[in-house]
């Protein structure tokens, strides 16, 4: 994950360093915590923020500060749906699987995902970046540039009968 990813995701932009890190990482657990109205995906997205973080010292740009409500909003509003695979890489969300039956769920009315056809995948993003790259990477190459997490999706439980 890079920098400006990672301080995107923690809600801090300009001068940082491992204090106010630190500050930043214990107010986005609070907030996104499970057990107070985030989720276990969030959070998994906060702790990787905080790693990337927790050593540097320097200015970061991050631009839209309300980037982790965003995602939270994002990833739950997915999570549930069945036969999709959940990928972060960076500070943009990638969909992929069996996608067709939930673009409605998916596209800008709902959860606010963008499809990217050449990748036949659906990204959300920051509202303020813009790809300069226009579509030339490959999910492999972002992947290998940015970082990947996988976020398991809630399966529903079967009872035995």
């Amino acid at each position: 994950m890079k920098n400006e990813d990672a301080a995107k995701i923690l809600g801090i932009t300009g001068e940082i360093n491992p204090d106010t890190v630190k500050q930043a990482y214990r107010r986005a657990s609070s907030k996104y915590h499970p057990d107070k109205g985030g989720s276990v995906e969030m959070m998994q997205a906060v702790n990787q923020a905080y790693d990337t973080l927790k050593d540097f010292s320097g200015d970061v740009d991050a631009g839209d500060l309300d980037y982790g409500d965003l995602l939270n909003e994002a990833l739950n509003a997915i999570i549930n749906l069945q036969g999709i695979n959940i990928e972060v890489c960076g500070a943009w969300i990638w969909v992929t699987g069996d996608t067709r039956p939930h673009k409605d769920a998916l596209g800008k009315n709902g959860a606010g995902f963008f499809w990217a056809k050449k990748k036949k995948a659906w990204y959300f993003r920051p509202s303020d970046y813009k790809s300069a790259g226009r579509g030339k990477f490959s999910l492999d190459d972002i992947r290998e540039r940015h970082g990947s997490q996988i976020i398991k999706t809630k399966t529903p439980q079967r009872l035995a009968s």
